[in-house]
């Protein structure tokens, strides 16, 4: 059986939940066939990734996704790339706020995700979650993770598949923010994540599809 390493961070900013885990808690134990294996990872630099890190060698999964929380956004949005730079607006959960510092020093600029991102949208769409390929993970922890996931899998395990996904506010988030700010059920973002790991497991190459940004 195929197995699948899924993390979600721990609150962060201020928050009382983090819609990332709380998700992923959700989650069935078996997707499209494959394991799922859930874990909570910290909001702090270094230790998120090396959490993922020992983990992926524990479990030794076919394929890692990562989920993170984007505050603002409207839909589920599986990153396309992770870039090699790191600046905090915001200290992390044990007060680190790197800026204008590389992640790995003399690694590459950035990674692509090598889970099919594209595939993952349209199955999320067909089923009527609001979702979306991002080309920009951040310069917080989110990017940090995807970076550092895919620099181990490059360096040390090529033939596992990885990537990251933010997910909304969950609607109990929204309630002291600004009017309109976005928000999403728990349970439909846990459905999103669901029908994406569904594309990961089914999809051994990406779909190409119209898409990207114009501006």
């Amino acid at each position: 059986m195929k197995k699948i390493l899924i993390t979600g961070f721990d609150p962060f900013g201020g928050e009382k939940i983090n819609p990332a885990y709380e998700a992923v808690k959700l989650l069935p134990d078996q997707i499209a066939g494959a394991e799922v294996i859930k874990l909570e990872v910290p909001t702090v630099f270094g230790k998120g990734p090396q959490k993922t890190v020992d983990a992926i060698e524990e479990f030794h999964p076919d394929y890692v996704l990562c989920i993170g929380q984007a505050g603002g956004r409207s839909q589920i949005t599986p990153e396309f790339v992770g870039i090699n730079y790191v600046q905090a607006r915001i200290p992390d959960n044990e007060g680190n706020q790197p800026m204008n510092q590389p992640l790995v020093e003399g690694a590459p600029a950035a990674y692509f995700a090598t889970i099919p991102v594209h595939s993952m949208v349209e199955e999320m769409k067909k089923a009527g979650i609001p979702a979306s390929v991002s080309f920009t993970a951040g310069t917080y922890v989110c990017n940090a993770m995807l970076y550092c996931v895919m620099h181990a899998l490059a360096t040390k395990h090529p033939t596992i598949k990885g990537g990251f996904m933010h997910v909304p506010y969950a609607t109990e988030q929204t309630v002291n923010q600004p009017a309109g700010t976005p928000g999403m059920n728990l349970s439909d973002i846990a459905k999103g994540i669901e029908l994406a790991v569904k594309a990961i497991v089914e999809n051994e190459t990406d779909i190409q599809t119209v898409g990207g940004e114009t501006h």
